[in-house]
């Protein structure tokens, strides 16, 4: 039996496909990380969302194949949750039924009656290994469409075998040294480590992150400010993941007082590093956002992650720990 593609216009995406279900086809996609989630992409859509929600639905019969999220603005498609939020982003389906329901999903797109005027799909973040890097230049092809591609940033991450003290022997002489005379330094002067989990007050918890987020630098204060609305997508993602076992929110403390935060994820056997906070008015010599950045290596070691995912960027400090480049890419194709 073929595949068919329906399509859903707004917010209806969410309740026409239960989130158990959502979930369980994310996981094993082609791109399966915490940004799939049903969690997520709800979140996003209703507190960050803009433009037009377009998706579509493919079904192998009675059995859910694959579900295409994007929001539209002035022609142009791109995945729900917006490239300049979300690190890895793609369509849901199982590698056996990519090119089948990629295939199904442009149909729809360019056939359905009541499917709104685009001439672009833009898909930003796609990972590198992600089929959809091979299957969309096929389909272009096959349709008359242009398709280009380009490279659009790098996601550093470490390799996690054996134990922190195997990390720590991969990495460069110098930066070892450095990651353990930080640790001792912090805990010679009385700072603690502090993991949230179903006993903490994660309210309060989410109040210390994101007020440490804003100590952090000018950017993240202004990034947070110009849409306050992205504090309810931190909430409401704490919350289903400390659920779900995927949350590791972490705080640095000293004399009570909580000084440094990250925010990750554990899922999928990798630790993924979303955002972070400093307060660097406080402590600057003790470097606790480098003490905190070992003790998460640390407890994806204990979890058995076999990947630390810093996510997006080339900051230095991600190489010093001994981040290797992934890279994540962009596909534009073009109905011409």
């Amino acid at each position: 039996m073929s595949l068919e593609g329906k399509l859903i216009l707004g917010k209806e995406i969410f309740s026409a496909v239960e989130p158990a279900v959502w979930d369980q086809l994310a996981q094993g996609g082609i791109t399966d990380s915490p940004f799939q989630t049903h969690t997520y992409q709800q979140a996003w859509w209703d507190n960050l969302g803009r433009g037009e929600l377009v998706s579509v639905v493919v079904n192998d019969g009675a059995d859910l194949a694959g579900i295409a999220v994007f929001l539209l603005e002035d022609g142009v498609l791109q995945f729900n949750a917006s490239k300049e939020e979300t690190d890895y982003l793609d369509i849901l389906v199982q590698p056996d039924q990519a090119e089948a329901v990629w295939s199904a999903v442009i149909d729809c797109l360019c056939t359905a009656e009541a499917c709104p005027a685009w001439h672009t799909l833009d898909c930003w973040n796609i990972p590198a290994q992600s089929e959809s890097r091979t299957i969309l230049p096929r389909l272009a092809q096959n349709r008359g469409f242009s398709l280009s591609e380009e490279r659009a940033e790098v996601c550093p991450v470490i390799p996690l075998n054996g134990s922190f003290d195997d990390y720590l022997a991969g990495i460069n002489k110098k930066q070892r040294g450095e990651i353990r005379r930080k640790i001792k330094k912090a805990a010679a002067a009385g700072v603690e480590i502090e993991v949230i989990d179903s006993e903490s007050d994660l309210d309060q918890a989410i109040d210390d992150f994101l007020h440490l987020l804003q100590c952090s630098t000018a950017d993240k204060k202004s990034w947070l400010e110009e849409f306050p609305t992205r504090e309810r997508v931190f909430r409401t993602v704490a919350k289903a993941s400390l659920e779900a076992g995927t949350l590791l929110l972490m705080f640095t403390k000293l004399e009570g007082e909580r000084i440094s935060a990250l925010f990750n994820f554990i899922y999928d056997g990798r630790v993924w590093v979303y955002n972070s906070g400093n307060d660097i008015s406080k402590h600057r010599n003790l470097s606790l956002g480098w003490v905190l950045t070992a003790h998460a290596i640390m407890q994806g070691i204990e979890r058995d992650c076999h990947t630390f995912d810093f996510l997006r960027g080339d900051e230095q400090y991600k190489y010093r720990f001994g981040g290797q480049d992934t890279e994540i890419f962009r596909l534009i194709m073009r109905r011409e």
